[in-house]
């Protein structure tokens, strides 16, 4: 099945050039509904209160006051949200960090600094080629 590149996706970030880096990159592979938060508190509620719903969250996981982590959680406690397709974004490639979001229920994960091949191999994982 070929992946959709108008669904919506959320960019959850609190340095907005990164956000900007990330939309860039998700524009040059095809993507065309591209969203972002500043933290997990808005993109939780962006999530709640979407038209629709996001087709993939890729999120930091170091933001205040509502890490990607917790925002992780949150999305895979509430029913609504949890078979929504998460990758986690931080600069620290810490062996317990990767355990902790693979427990938490992260999709994939992409340690900085990453290139377009590489969001586009992370996401084909996630969510299929395209």
């Amino acid at each position: 099945m070929a992946v959709d590149l108008s669904m919506p996706v959320l960019v959850v970030d609190d340095y907005k050039t990164m956000i900007r880096i990330i939309r860039n990159l998700l524009k040059q592979l095809g993507f065309e509904n591209v969203e972002d938060a500043a933290d997990g508190q808005e993109a939780l509620e962006k999530m709640k209160n979407a038209d629709q719903k996001f087709g993939l969250v890729i999120s930091d996981w170091n933001m205040e006051p509502m890490t990607g982590y917790e925002l992780l959680r949150e999305v895979r406690a509430d029913d609504g949200l949890k078979a929504t397709p998460f990758i986690m974004v931080t600069a620290e490639s810490k062996t317990e960090n990767v355990v902790a979001a693979k427990r938490a229920g992260v999709n994939n994960y992409i340690v900085k600094p990453f290139n377009a091949a590489t969001l586009k191999s992370k996401i084909a994982a996630v969510i299929g080629d395209f």
